[in-house]
């Protein structure tokens, strides 16, 4: 049985949802580690290490999924990606070189890409299921 479009017009609480938990998760898992580390041949890493990232990742998905099967899917993108966009800003605007522009640009256009994917897989999924009834 088909439905009827889609409303895609964001809703603020929704909205500010994903934000809060992207930026919560944001520091939770990137916002302690600050220090590179340096090599003994005096190359440097970091700050952050493949599991803290892969951590944010993984659980930037419950607050997505969370909004896309409720149908707030222009939510759970706005909001994760205004929420990851703020922290990298305010994470990497220490950086004198002024190169963290790029990377906070990267992380916004990048977390765009990737919620807008999770939130069509996520409604292809609920798509077909029926809908809950209200609850009393």
């Amino acid at each position: 049985m088909r439905q009827g479009p889609r409303n895609l017009t964001p809703r603020l609480p929704a909205t500010l949802t994903t934000a809060l938990a992207a930026l919560a998760l944001w520091a939770a898992w990137l916002g302690w580690d600050q220090h590179r580390d340096v090599h003994p041949d005096g190359s440097t890493t970091g700050p952050y290490e493949a599991w803290q990232v892969i951590g944010l990742v993984l659980t930037l998905l419950v607050p997505v999924y969370w909004a896309a099967a409720k149908g707030y899917f222009a939510d759970a993108v706005l909001g994760t990606s205004a929420g990851l966009t703020v922290a990298a800003f305010y994470d990497w605007s220490d950086d004198s070189s002024g190169l963290y522009v790029i990377g906070v640009g990267m992380v916004m256009i990048g977390s765009l890409a990737v919620t807008a994917g999770v939130t069509a897989v996520v409604a292809a999924i609920h798509r077909d299921r029926p809908p809950t009834p209200p609850s009393r």
